[in-house]
């Protein structure tokens, strides 16, 4: 038996999250089990236990779709050569009832990636879904070598991964945050200026930092929100990719402004991509881990397996800077 979170209705996370024992899952073909150490609690694992947006897929869920920890039995199929093999995962609880949220998981082994000694497992269970997402919105077709990168939400968990690789593709990058706070958390990843959008000039600081030429790529936190802001920064030509949306989930978007600054607006869904796609995420990250041993993996705070609700609720209050990781040791206590 292992110990683990569920719930078996969706609600509030202190009214639905049950902390109990199960059965240890065993691999099956093409599985990898992962004795896990660290579970990350992303808003969409909130929106999912809440009932938000998404239904009730099975009976029994196990939340939180990434981690981190150490494959301890494979399936048939599976070279056992990766039993021992430290990793962080992903997508734990897409597509099927058990994530992360407990002492073992098991998952198809292509979603089992080699974490880098020099990553803790706390900071390689941030990776999964807000690293892979921060990468496939700053890499395509189009280069970002030498070219102006808006992050709106620079000190999010996407958001600071998204400053970061794209320091490391060569870009200059603006950053906006909203707090002091928060933009120094900014800064630290490498933001070349930072911006708090409620400033009263705050359209005039990104203008000045972005110079003549304009923004050529916007990394989008909240496309209701910034839009007003994308369509006077924009240059001729730029990117807009937008991976989330706030509480107002429908805008007049000014469409004639998109279409007389050619430009490119593409939404962000980690989930509906093919898995290529998806791999071709885990390698970019994989590599930048590799060629970046001093990256910042922002944990904003620790809690034990069994306190799983309070690590949803403070994922909920928006206010964290990095993600918030779950101790999947029973034993195990914050630091």
């Amino acid at each position: 038996m292992m110990k683990a979170v569920w719930y078996e209705k969706q609600g509030s996370a202190q009214e639905v999250l049950i902390y109990g024992e199960i059965p240890t899952p065993t691999p099956g073909p093409g599985e990898v089990r992962v004795r896990l150490s660290a579970s990350a609690v992303n808003p969409a694992d909130a929106n999912r236990r809440a009932g938000r947006l998404h239904a009730m897929e099975f009976a029994q869920i196990i939340p939180n779709s990434d981690g981190a920890g150490v494959i301890d039995a494979v399936g048939e199929g599976v070279s056992a050569q990766r039993v021992g093999e430290r990793v962080w995962v992903y997508f734990g609880q897409r597509g099927r009832a058990f994530g992360t949220a407990a002492q073992y998981i098991c998952l198809p082994e292509e979603l089992a990636c080699q974490l880098p000694d020099h990553i803790s497992d706390e900071e390689g269970a941030c990776l999964g879904i807000p690293g892979m997402t921060a990468y496939l919105a700053l890499f395509d077709e189009n280069p970002i070598q030498g070219r102006v990168v808006l992050v709106t939400g620079g000190a999010g968990a996407v958001g600071h991964y998204a400053v970061q690789l794209a320091k490391w593709g060569g870009a200059k990058v603006i950053a906006t945050v909203s707090s002091s706070e928060k933009a120094e958390h900014a800064r630290r990843a490498g933001a070349d200026a930072v911006v708090i959008y409620t400033a009263a000039d705050a359209l005039q600081q990104v203008r000045d930092a972005a110079g003549p030429q304009g923004v050529h790529r916007i990394v989008d936190v909240d496309a209701v929100a910034n839009s007003d802001l994308v369509m006077n920064v924009a240059s001729e030509g730029a990117t807009w990719v937008s991976y989330a949306i706030g509480p107002n989930a429908v805008t007049a978007l000014p469409l004639s402004s998109v279409i007389r600054k050619n430009l490119r607006l593409r939404g962000l869904y980690l989930s509906g991509l093919s898995a290529g796609v998806r791999r071709e995420a885990q390698l970019g990250v994989q590599r930048w881990t590799r060629e970046t041993p001093n990256a910042i993996h922002s944990v904003d705070q620790r809690f034990p397996l069994q306190d799983t609700a309070k690590a949803h609720l403070a994922v909920e209050a928006k206010k964290k800077m990095g993600t918030v990781v779950v101790l999947c040791d029973a034993s195990a206590t914050p630091n």
